[in-house]
């Protein structure tokens, strides 16, 4: 267990990082931060820095003598990286996590391994591998490269009259998965902590709406049934479980409506804190970013509870301009995260609304299937 004064350790200079911090230093930590790039919006709150690429050997090795245990911010962490500072201090979660989130294929295959189902997917290593693939799956579907792919990059949708050489073209020929595109009823994703000792807290079920492939906003809790709930919950604590996972992670699902019934296919996990748990730093008794300090410092998890039904929106680009309008909104908390150019599609900031309807986390909607 981690002393108040240790120093950790954050991988990646983004507004995780910068929250990451924030929440360390209110339980008593100083955050030493390494990021390739000067402009690092997680250096202005933060005890040191060191600026240097992932692959900056002396660098790492000066930062790993300088922590007590290393965490990341995302998951695009080269995991040789995480693998090197691993033989010099913990880094949680482990590395090997890094290795299969990192990769989509191999991120699929471990959840069907759990017995969790999926949408269908293949392996597409090539054009002749993408044409047997969608005989196999058929139309519409959506191509993936199977690395460095997020809020929509590296992807593209094929559907009837899509040219299959166009779309492999268009991914840069890179290795890449092909998977069915699912009539989905709502997007959804549960953030949960596992401490060191495998006790789990999960946050309640979050419902998301995207933007051209970005998060916009995220309601809590999600207008789903309680067995839902339930269920996601169950496929959190067995991703945690089956990568025995330390700190917090995000698990990303789609709501089928089969029938009068309900059911989840997992669509992504994030071995991080994640965009749709920012909620939790205003409208729960302790947050996403608190629970991860928590359990990579070896320090007991707390159960949450929720302050209300909750609204968080993402300040996209040049929405960034218009802070002032929520600054004087009542209810609602503004967080800005100190970044410099309103790019279109960058995240600049979000802001939470918290209304009122108490209840402890895990609690979703009273209603049953039948």
């Amino acid at each position: 267990m981690l002393k108040p004064d240790s120093t950790i350790g954050i991988l990646g200079g983004g507004q995780l990082g910068r929250m990451l911090a924030v929440a360390a230093a209110q339980l008593g930590f100083k955050c030493h931060v390494l990021a390739p790039s000067p402009d690092s919006c997680a250096f202005d709150v933060v005890h040191r820095v060191t600026c240097a690429d992932y692959s900056d050997v002396e660098a790492l090795d000066r930062f790993a003598n300088d922590v007590e245990v290393i965490t990341y911010e995302f998951e695009n962490v080269p995991a040789q990286t995480a693998t090197f500072l691993s033989a010099r201090r913990p880094v949680l979660p482990d590395p090997g996590v890094l290795a299969t989130t990192q990769d989509r294929l191999s991120e699929k295959n471990f959840v069907r391994s759990l017995g969790i189902p999926t949408a269908a997917f293949r392996d597409v290593s090539s054009l002749q591998a993408l044409l047997r693939a969608l005989e196999d799956i058929g139309r519409p579907a959506i191509l993936k490269t199977r690395r460095f792919g997020y809020d929509g990059k590296g992807q593209i949708s094929i559907r009837n009259g899509t040219d299959p050489a166009a779309a492999w073209l268009a991914i840069g020929e890179q290795p890449a998965i092909l998977e069915a595109l699912i009539p989905f009823e709502r997007e959804v994703s549960i953030v949960a902590a596992r401490s060191r000792d495998g006790q789990v807290e999960c946050f309640d079920l979050i419902e998301n709406e995207h933007r051209d492939h970005i998060l916009k906003t995220s309601r809590v809790p999600a207008d789903v049934p309680q067995t839902v709930g339930v269920e996601a919950k169950r496929i959190a604590e067995s991703i945690a479980a089956g990568f025995a996972f330390v700190g917090v992670l995000a698990v990303e699902m789609f709501v089928l409506a089969d029938g009068r019934q309900h059911r989840l296919l997992v669509n992504e996990i994030a071995p991080r804190v994640h965009n749709s748990g920012h909620w939790t730093i205003d409208g729960a008794s302790v947050s996403q970013f608190e629970q991860h300090v928590r359990a990579i410092a070896g320090w007991p998890l707390v159960k949450p509870l929720r302050h209300g039904r909750i609204e968080m929106i993402n300040l996209i680009g040049s929405e960034i301009d218009d802070y002032a309008t929520w600054l004087r909104q009542p209810g609602v908390s503004v967080h800005l995260y100190g970044k410099g150019v309103a790019r279109p599609g960058r995240k600049m900031g979000h802001v939470t609304r918290v209304g009122h309807d108490p209840q402890p986390c895990s609690a979703q909607r009273n209603v049953i299937d039948s």
